[in-house]
């Protein structure tokens, strides 16, 4: 039976909790299918799109096989570009967080001293383009001889510009004995060419891009215009009767300013993200875990790692400019095989974000029902109240109920954490 979860596989306790920690628990395909060869040594061809999550599939073996204690390169990714160079390297170095590896980006635009004094310095696992990388070869700055791991991650693109002949230079310096592994979008001759040069018996391993699915969650989209976003919010909330939700922003001071909103609104919510003290971060969290706190608006940091049954809704209150961080999201909910509904909130320009989620998914994501998009006032209709705190009259944009306090700006604004002041 094919391993589904994380804590299945068998991983340092270092790794596990640098695993944990990013919130991922369960497998997708291509990690499903590729972690175990590659811990066990085998060259393997993958095929998958960008944002299968084949960085985990290729980076979490690579940080249990290279040893810490030997200040050398031990592993090596070749990617198309600085952006993907950037992105890999970051996702590898909270993978191998606490095995405390050090981790490298090299790519041109940028001024080659510094890369050199972080080579200088001690590197475990280099991630880059291939002119860079050559640039660094010539200068006698980048020693591949102790390299023990190799990837070459969107060798397609790679081949498609022209890197075919950098490529087979810069594997000409690294031992004959490593481990290599090429991932692509598309498996063509050009790329069999490669893989039939450098590699031995390598596994093979197709993945189609629409395999990610969470059959039991209902999902849902609407598009908003952004000046009724907040409204179309508290529309939700109110139409689906939501008693326990995850709210997601991309921002810690959006995260603080929409909590504050909701609860200005009457809403049961608090804010979760980076900029706690990890003792506040563990009482709103605790709070939201015994069902003490309702609405819990967060950032994807923040949430991370949280575990939490009972969660009926997820909503993207701001959609994720990572396709896949949307499935780690909407994977809050529908825990111990529950059902779950996540719902979008797509603004105009977000589309294609939209999109691209779509993509990787044979999952259908439904339009929510128009009832929902009912109209909103820019100036929304005032209610007079009673101040529970210095007792003044005051006026709130929503109707006081007789069961819940009421404050006014001044009182409200004294009430909030310094931390929350402070967004």
């Amino acid at each position: 039976m094919e391993i589904q979860q994380f804590k299945e596989l068998p991983l340092s306790v270092e790794v596990m909790k640098g695993i944990e920690e990013l919130g991922f628990d369960n497998l997708f395909p291509i990690q499903a299918q590729a972690i175990i060869p590659l811990l066990e040594g085998k060259d393997v061809i993958g095929q998958a799109q960008t944002g299968t999550g084949k960085t985990a599939a290729f980076g979490i073996p690579m940080v249990e096989r290279i040893n810490p204690k030997v200040n050398n390169v031990q592993g090596l990714v070749l990617v198309p570009t600085r952006e993907l160079a950037v992105q890999v390297a970051e996702h590898i170095s909270r993978f191998g967080k606490h095995v405390k590896l050090k981790v490298l980006p090299v790519y041109g635009g940028e001024p080659i001293r510094r890369q050199i004094q972080e080579l200088e310095g001690g590197i475990h696992i280099v991630v880059g383009t291939p002119g860079r990388m050559i640039d660094l070869l010539e200068r006698g700055i980048l020693d591949l001889r102790s390299v023990k791991v190799v990837v070459l991650d969107e060798a397609d693109r790679m081949l498609d510009m022209g890197f075919i002949d950098d490529i087979e230079y810069i594997l000409s310096k690294v031992p004959s004995n490593r481990q290599t592994s090429l991932f692509s979008a598309t498996i063509d001759q050009l790329v069999m060419n490669v893989c039939n040069r450098y590699m031995k018996k390598p596994e093979k391993i197709l993945v189609s891009k629409d395999e990610i699915a969470l059959t039991q969650i209902d999902q849902y989209y609407t598009v908003v215009n952004p000046k009724n976003k907040f409204q179309i919010l508290c529309n939700i909330l109110d139409e689906n009767h939501i008693k326990r939700a995850i709210i997601f922003c991309r921002t810690r001071t959006g995260t603080s300013m929409l909590a504050d909103k909701l609860r200005m609104r009457g809403y049961d919510a608090k804010p979760l993200h980076g900029g706690f003290t990890q003792a506040q971060r563990d009482f709103v969290s605790n709070s939201f875990r015994k069902g003490k706190l309702k609405l819990l608006v967060a950032t994807d940091v923040a949430a991370r790692g949280l575990d939490i049954q009972g969660i009926t809704h997820i909503v993207n209150y701001d959609i994720p400019l990572d396709a896949l961080v949307y499935f780690h999201r909407i994977g809050r909910t529908a825990r111990m095989g529950r059902e779950g509904t996540a719902i979008t909130l797509v603004g105009y320009g977000e589309i294609a974000e939209l999109d691209r989620i779509r993509a990787l998914t044979k999952t259908t994501i439904e339009e929510l029902e128009s009832e929902v998009q009912v109209s909103y006032r820019e100036s929304p209709q005032t209610h007079k109240a009673v101040c529970t705190d210095c007792g003044n009259e005051c006026e709130v944009p929503f109707k006081p109920d007789p069961n819940r306090p009421v404050y006014c700006r001044e009182c409200w604004s004294n009430r909030r954490s310094p931390i929350e002041r402070l967004q």
